[in-house]
């Protein structure tokens, strides 16, 4: 008698268990359940950095990859479901500096940026193919962090202002490590995002 107690209340705990949306951890399965494959294309550039939009599509490809189960693609046709991003605007704000001191004839003092505070808006939608059904908007999707510089931009301000066009390409260059973070970062919330709001 107590054997059977002990199987139900065993038995109780794993429902329970089951219940709370526990999942084995690389493996959301959050989306319809007809949607087996999703497409992801390069995302759109509006802004005046360059490249910026393939280094964040590539990000958000490894993670989905990485978290899912999903079969990822690039082609729109070959998807079940078709995720479209648009990069609309990118902000780079200094944040702390390094002052150095050159002494020739004159003693001239300069404060460099040290760290970055990157605010990007991004449109991004998410649509089944086959019916053209929307399962997730949202056309101000906002990523905010801070980074780190690998190497001082030029042109960097002691005021705080925004950087010039010339920094933010400098802050943004290919291979710098804190692009490669930021892409990271981004794509961890974006597919977070859409998996957690269907």
């Amino acid at each position: 008698m107590s054997s059977w107690r002990e199987l139900f209340a065993i038995g109780v705990v794993c429902l329970a268990v089951c219940g709370c949306g526990y999942h084995v951890a690389g493996h959301v399965n959050a989306l319809p359940k007809d949607v087996h494959t999703i497409a992801v294309p390069p995302m759109e550039n509006k802004t005046a950095t360059y490249r910026i939009e393939q280094k964040l599509t590539s990000a958000t490809i490894h993670e989905f990859l990485a978290k899912t189960r999903y079969h990822i693609v690039s082609d729109p046709d070959g998807g079940d479901a078709v995720l479209r991003g648009k990069v609309v605007s990118l902000e780079v704000t200094p944040l702390t500096f390094q002052t150095t001191t050159a002494t020739t004839t004159t003693t001239t003092t300069t404060a460099q940026a040290t760290s970055m505070l990157v605010i990007m808006k991004c449109d991004v939608t998410l649509t089944e193919r086959s019916t053209d059904k929307v399962l997730y908007h949202n056309n101000n999707f906002i990523f905010r962090n801070e980074y780190q510089l690998a190497a001082t931009p030029p042109n960097a301000s002691s005021s705080g202002v925004p950087l010039s066009r010339s920094s933010v390409e400098s802050f943004f260059q290919e291979g710098d490590p804190a692009l490669d973070r930021m892409s990271q970062d981004f794509a961890t919330r974006l597919v977070s995002a859409v998996l957690e709001n269907y």
